[in-house]
């Protein structure tokens, strides 16, 4: 790792941690202008051995359970990278070195499957009725189709579950790796599309 990356990283470290809460709304709004520090973060991610990856991984769970959602989106880009190297590390036993990672991962999933009183969270999406006007139709303009308006009718919304509850968890085993980090991957999708392309390459790159 270059010097020079070593301290920005270092610099956004110590910023973070003398920000006063008023400053982090518009600390949050300047974050993406810094244009070296998440090639370097990527960097510190990518060397277990780095002495940098602990605190930077406290760091960004520190901005994850911020209540700025810019701010957890900054976390949330490294999110297919942190899970590649964890998998990694998993496959050649480096145990020593997945620590900080591994709590950080499941730091954010037992942050996400409760909501802000602590209750257990269901995801679920309903499927609408074409019975009801929505602002893509009118119920009377599909009238003649097989489908009335009146057999319409007899259907209610259909909601569909797509992530039941999820215990908490306070480590990774053999039996529950998966569930939990499929999990996060639900909780990326969720924000992708405010993702950076370095976020989507990493993507690519822990899928292959």
């Amino acid at each position: 790792m270059l010097g020079t990356d070593r301290c920005v990283v270092e610099e956004w470290l110590s910023e973070f941690k003398a920000l006063p809460d008023t400053q982090i709304t518009s600390y949050a709004a300047t974050l993406h202008r810094k244009k070296t520090l998440v090639p370097a973060l990527y960097k510190v991610i990518q060397d277990s051995n780095n002495e940098l990856l602990e605190p930077v991984c406290h760091q960004l769970f520190e901005l994850y359970r911020s209540s700025e959602v810019r701010l957890k989106r900054f976390t949330l880009q490294f999110l297919p990278e942190l899970m590649w190297v964890y998998l990694r590390l998993t496959v050649s036993r480096d145990r020593q070195s997945n620590g900080c990672i591994e709590a950080l991962l499941l730091g954010i999933y037992n942050l996400e499957i409760a909501d802000k009183d602590g209750n257990n969270k269901v995801l679920s999406f309903t499927i609408p009725s074409l019975s009801k006007p929505s602002i893509y139709h009118e119920p009377s303009t599909i009238g003649s189709m097989a489908l009335t308006e009146g057999a319409l009718c007899q259907h209610d919304l259909i909601r569909v579950v797509y992530s039941d509850l999820h215990p908490q968890r306070e480590t990774f085993t053999a039996q529950n790796r998966f569930e939990v980090l499929s999990f996060l991957m639900l909780c990326y999708n969720s924000a992708i599309v405010y993702m950076p392309a370095s976020s989507y390459q990493s993507l690519c790159r822990m899928g292959s």
